[in-house]
């Protein structure tokens, strides 16, 4: 391992190495399409950037975990509504939180993105040290073998195991001091600005945005990969 690089590379899970199975834009279009709304292929993915964007938000304040019944449903109907109006379709809440039932009736699970695999075994291969850090509520070594890390990354920290969620920079600090680094020679890869990048950045980690649906563009201050493979160019270059 060089001295002058980072010696450790955390990986953000949902939308950066892993995504729904089947993918969120046949489930949501399956769900729509049983109210008689037919959403735009693309626009699923904008409306999912939005809808992010407001769970990082809520989790700042107040962790979609810790509320109630009623005001969860309430929150994923909002939600549903942002992805939604991102897919060309503006409706009321009650509307949206019919389609979010229709898409929790669906059989859908995790699967890794064919890049990730063969991506992180040469992340291996050059010295990197990795890690997976996530807001799933299960603990980090049960994640690692439900999505299919386990022997990708040498550890995974999850909110399950902090009691945080990202942006919160408890979680940050976790994993950094479960890998015995400090902040300038880590790695922060995520696909959310507000709850990977940001968060980390203040902290002193080093942002690299994970972009697979052709969104943020509005944001160009951070270095950008669309796969993984892309990861090791970027950060030789830190």
């Amino acid at each position: 391992m060089a001295a002058d690089r980072p010696e450790i590379i955390f990986f953000d899970v949902y939308g950066t190495l892993a995504g729904f199975d089947p993918p969120r834009e046949t489930i949501q279009q399956s769900a729509a399409a049983q109210l008689g709304l037919h959403l735009d292929h693309d626009g699923i993915g904008r409306g999912y950037q939005r809808a992010d964007h407001f769970m990082s938000v809520q989790n700042s304040k107040s962790p979609v975990r810790l509320m109630s019944p009623e005001q969860r449903d309430g929150f994923f109907a909002r939600y549903e509504q942002l992805i939604l109006a991102g897919a060309g379709h503006e409706v009321d809440l009650e509307t949206a939180a019919k389609v979010w039932a229709k898409v929790r009736e669906q059989e859908y699970g995790w699967a890794l993105f064919d890049d990730v695999a063969p991506g992180l075994k040469q992340l291996q291969e050059s010295g990197y040290r990795l890690a997976a850090l996530s807001n799933m509520p299960m603990g980090g070594e049960e994640m690692c073998e439900e999505v299919g890390l386990t022997g990708l990354v040498e550890f995974a920290i999850t909110s399950g195991d902090v009691g945080a969620e990202k942006p919160d920079p408890r979680i940050f600090n976790a994993a950094l001091e479960r890998a015995k680094v400090d902040p300038p020679w880590a790695v922060m890869v995520g696909d959310s600005v507000s709850s990977d990048l940001r968060p980390a950045q203040k902290l002193g980690m080093n942002p690299v945005l994970m972009v697979r649906y052709n969104n943020h563009v509005e944001h160009d201050e951070y270095p950008r990969v669309t796969d993984v493979h892309g990861v090791a160019d970027v950060v030789s270059d830190l």
